[in-house]
């Protein structure tokens, strides 16, 4: 491989074949790092946007569950977000997106919903952003980015998915509040739902319980930490009388599935508390009852992204528990980046809860 070029998959517009791209590997600006790409997974939005299912600019790199290592470093970094020293070689992940510490909505703690927010694998490469997606040999990691190192011991299709499915999860553990001793309800066992499973049990659940139209799914849910498990075809009614007198607390949907999100309000007890994750993209109108959430008290929170004290959490909780949960067995398939086009074909048929991008070579 030439050792001055980078090489990338570049989408276009849904359904047509990824494009080959092949450009200078830059040198940093001091506060930039050039990462070499080591391994990258299809996320369910990566899915929705190369399918039509939202839209996204382009032409543009896809994939932001990116993991690699430092290949260049800017000269005035010297440490990552929680003040590890970083130099070249080590092996990081990142949040999704870049931003200034300075703007208002960081100042008030939602630094996702910056205006000038960059976002890895949702740029188009026409705006001076060549090397801004998973889907590359490389990326260039701009001003702004929380940088954190990694462990070599983790596998590195169970890292991948850090700095989107564990981030948002522990963001949405953050907006839940306390959970020791309280009984979590879980709508959707894929990579997100999963995760809540998991990461609710280390931080104290009483129980969790899944919900999901997947029996397959629902059956490795276990292996997640879930108490319980129930199918989507039953009532509400079917599922509080299988609960057997415990209240549910916590609701976290990863679906967005607007009947499933009805569900959860229904399903909710008093002071009762709705973390939606799930609805990215269109769907029909949610119907909830205004009388059933003032009646029971009940909060619902959303979460889009996640802050970068969230992903510090889901690594943490990854590097104490990925001997306990088998995450690592969640990438049904690999394919090298020269096979994009037939790992999205293998990801988009619903078998395989994510397909990884290998690189490491």
């Amino acid at each position: 491989m030439n050792n001055t070029k980078a090489t990338a998959k570049i989408f276009h517009k849904p359904n047509q074949a990824f494009e080959d791209f092949e450009t200078n590997i830059p040198n940093p600006a001091a506060d930039e790092i050039v990462v070499k790409i080591t391994y990258t997974t299809i996320c369910t939005s990566d899915l929705h946007t190369y399918y039509g299912r939202r839209n996204s600019p382009s032409p543009s790199i896809l994939g932001h569950e990116i993991i690699g290592k430092i290949a260049k470093l800017g000269d005035s970094i010297t440490s990552d977000y929680n003040g590890q020293p970083i130099g070249e070689g080590d092996l990081i992940t990142w949040s999704v997106y870049a931003f200034s510490p300075e703007n208002p909505m960081a100042k008030i703690g939602i630094p996702q919903k910056s205006p000038d927010l960059f976002k890895y694998g949702h740029q188009s490469i026409l705006n001076g952003s060549p090397l801004s997606g998973g889907f590359a040999t490389h990326c260039l990691l701009r001003g702004g980015s929380s940088v954190f190192k990694i462990s070599n011991k983790l596998v590195p299709g169970e890292a991948a998915p850090l700095n989107c499915t564990h981030a948002t999860i522990a963001g949405a553990l953050r907006l839940a509040g306390d959970i020791n001793g309280k009984n979590v309800l879980v709508f959707g066992a894929g990579m997100l739902g999963l995760s809540a499973c998991s990461m609710s049990r280390e931080i104290g659940a009483k129980n969790v319980y899944t919900i999901d139209i997947n029996n397959d799914r629902l059956k490795n849910a276990t292996s997640f930490g879930a108490t319980e498990t129930f199918s989507a075809s039953l009532s509400d009614l079917d599922i509080e009388n299988k609960l057997n007198n415990e209240k549910i607390d916590v609701v976290i949907d990863t679906t967005g599935n607007p009947k499933a999100m009805e569900s959860g309000i229904n399903l909710l007890s008093l002071g009762g508390i709705a973390i939606w994750v799930g609805a990215v993209y269109n769907a029909p109108k949610t119907q909830i009852n205004a009388e059933t959430v003032v009646r029971k008290i009940i909060s619902i929170k959303g979460l889009h992204n996640y802050t970068p004290t969230d992903l510090g959490t889901a690594i943490n909780f990854l590097a104490s528990c990925h001997h306990k949960y088998p995450f690592k067995k969640l990438v049904g398939k690999e394919f090298p980046l020269k096979k994009l086009d037939e790992a999205f074909e293998a990801a988009n048929s619903g078998k395989y809860y994510r397909i990884g991008i290998n690189q490491d070579n």
